[in-house]
């Protein structure tokens, strides 16, 4: 598990706002409502929400000073 500061990654970001299995996703409506993450993987779920809690993104210090 990491703690502290998150590194961006341009090219992640971009690849995970164009990928296909996002495109039929919206395009079909299949998504489950926020929070059911808990349902359908629970590991993951708990991953995700510790990961949230433990790091920091270089993006929330700039919002910090607004």
């Amino acid at each position: 598990m990491k703690f502290g500061m998150r590194k961006p990654s341009i090219k992640k970001s971009i690849a995970a706002r164009t990928s296909v299995k996002r495109y039929i996703r919206h395009s079909l409506g299949v998504k489950a409502p926020r929070g059911w993450g808990w349902i359908s993987n629970p590991k993951k779920a708990l991953y995700n929400k510790v990961y949230r809690k433990t790091t920091f993104s270089i993006f929330d210090i700039f919002k910090f000073f607004k």
